[in-house]
């Protein structure tokens, strides 16, 4: 679950991580009043799930009530093209904040690293950008420190970090608490990323998270009551919204034209690579998992089918936990419920491939024996279509 700017900031401040004093606002006499109560020059931040927002204009300075007024004037309900999330996103409230004076930017981010599978402390000296823009230029002005699950984020491992990076010495006393608040709200509130860019240092020395992006895991929300709350669909594409809803994995994939329904996720991965080989594009990553009944098939077929770009859909289904047979009823339902206008390719191995198989026999579907045939097949088909 994504989190916007100033979401991400009440968890920061929970954890006693230094925030600049502000306000959301979401008209323009709630921004007038936010300004008059902070009492200096403040920063407009459109809140968006998205980064580059500055680039994007939806971040603007003000130095009196009356220009932030005219300010949230102009962005509030207005619809801006943030490249980094490559959408047109309407902007419905504004983080109004002191404005900082700034003398050093940096980067801090805690995220998982498949690779040592453990979460990793990401530290750079080049705040303020895109840290793939570092990592492109700059790689060295990056430090990557993987934190041991048992001790936790120490002092010595913190100071470590910001040795690796370049920081400043005199400065690191002050910032190792920040990393290790930074550390706690991660785990605390079940993070998949936490991520602090800029770290300002102002100055006067202070250390204070300037932005924050947060992302959530999903699967530990029921035991995080209290940020629940703070789930927002409504950037999301409308299909993958609705397939969260429904349960389903399902990533929309743009400019794709067959529709992928299989079996696990190395499966799916696979089974796109082979239509891309065949000359197709994959519209969509769609995971019914193991063990999938019918009822998920066929919610998975109507997802797949209501983005009008598909012009053909592939199944590819091993049977391990999933029974072939109940695919196949599954696909039957979602023929029956739904206007299928597009053709549809069917590869069953594995458990009750064969019973699957004959149920399937009664349709219009074309079966195939092999990933690489049903990718062949499924492409010329939509060529057709």
């Amino acid at each position: 679950m994504k989190l916007y700017e100033y979401q991400a900031k009440e968890i920061l401040k929970k954890y006693k991580v230094p925030v600049p004093a502000g306000a959301v606002a979401e008209t323009v006499d709630e921004v007038r009043s936010a300004t008059a109560k902070i009492g200096k020059t403040v920063v407009l931040k459109g809140q968006v799930h998205s980064g580059g927002r500055g680039k994007a204009g939806a971040v603007k300075l003000a130095k009196t009530s009356d220009e932030a007024a005219a300010i949230a004037h102009d962005l509030l309900g207005k619809t801006l093209f943030f490249a980094q999330a490559n959408a047109n996103l309407k902007v419905n409230k504004l983080l109004v904040e002191e404005a900082l004076a700034i003398k050093h930017e940096i980067y801090i981010a805690i995220t998982q690293d498949r690779t040592t599978q453990r979460d990793i402390l990401i530290v750079s000296t080049k705040g303020g950008m895109d840290i793939e823009a570092v990592a492109e230029e700059s790689p060295e002005a990056i430090s990557k420190t993987p934190i041991d699950p048992l001790l936790g984020l120490t002092d010595y491992t913190a100071r470590n970090a910001l040795f690796a990076a370049g920081y400043d010495k005199t400065l690191i006393a002050k910032t190792v608490p920040v990393l290790k608040a930074l550390y706690a709200a991660y785990i605390g509130s079940d993070a998949i990323l936490a991520e602090i860019n800029p770290l300002v240092i102002t100055d006067d020395g202070a250390v204070i998270a300037g932005d924050a992006k947060w992302l959530i895991d999903d699967n530990a929300l029921y035991r995080q009551i209290d940020l629940q709350s703070f789930g927002d669909s409504s950037e999301d594409d409308p299909i993958e919204a609705e397939a969260h809803r429904r349960g389903i994995q399902y990533v929309r994939l743009e400019g794709g034209n067959i529709g992928i329904i299989g079996n696990g996720a190395g499966l799916v991965m696979t089974t796109m690579d082979e239509v891309k080989r065949a000359g197709g594009a994959p519209a969509d990553f769609l995971d019914i998992g193991g063990g999938a009944k019918a009822e998920s098939v066929r919610n998975s077929l109507e997802i797949v089918l209501s983005d009008p770009n598909v012009k053909g859909v592939l199944f590819n289904i091993f049977g391990g936990i999933t029974r072939g047979d109940e695919v196949a009823n599954g696909i039957i339902e979602g023929l029956a419920a739904l206007d299928v206008k597009v053709p549809i390719v069917v590869r069953l191995a594995g458990t009750r491939a064969a019973e699957g198989a004959a149920i399937l026999k009664q349709t219009n579907l074309v079966p195939a024996e092999t990933m690489q045939e049903a990718a062949e097949k499924i492409v010329a088909l939509a060529l057709k279509n």
